[in-house]
């Protein structure tokens, strides 16, 4: 069964910097698709940051030039590096990893749609992020 886990949230004042980590367990195969989501209160579920097993990655406008997605490949732990952060970027965030299933062979590049168009994903628990002006 394959399980994520964040850790590294906090609080940060702005223009700090925080480091989120995303372990993922169980997983059996070398292909893989990752994300990290952010939910604000009451605003929407939006996708922060994607990345494939060939390390291609996107990301939101907003968090262009601050932050970075990272994984490491070997045992699976994806990064989110997190630099001048600002107070519009607090919000719980969350890890996913696309089911497995739909990325046996792979993303071809297209991890970010996958993330967006597949709704079965898996999660981890999420970890509060508070940014203070």
């Amino acid at each position: 069964q394959v399980q994520l886990a964040e850790s590294g949230g906090g609080s940060a004042q702005a223009g700090g910097s925080l480091r989120l980590s995303c372990a993922v367990s169980g997983y059996e195969q070398s292909t893989y698709c990752l994300a990290w989501f952010r939910q604000a209160p009451e605003k929407e579920r939006e996708v922060v940051a994607t990345i494939d097993d060939r390390s291609r990655t996107t990301y939101l406008e907003s968090v262009k030039g601050r932050f970075t997605i990272s994984s490491d490949k070997d045992e699976i732990i994806m990064y989110l590096q997190m630099n001048g952060l600002k107070p519009e970027d607090t919000a719980m965030y969350y890890c996913a990893a696309v089911s497995p299933f739909y990325v046996q062979s792979g993303t071809s590049g297209h991890c970010d749609l996958y993330i967006r168009s597949f709704g079965d994903h898996i999660w981890g628990h999420g970890t509060q992020v508070t940014v203070s002006s």
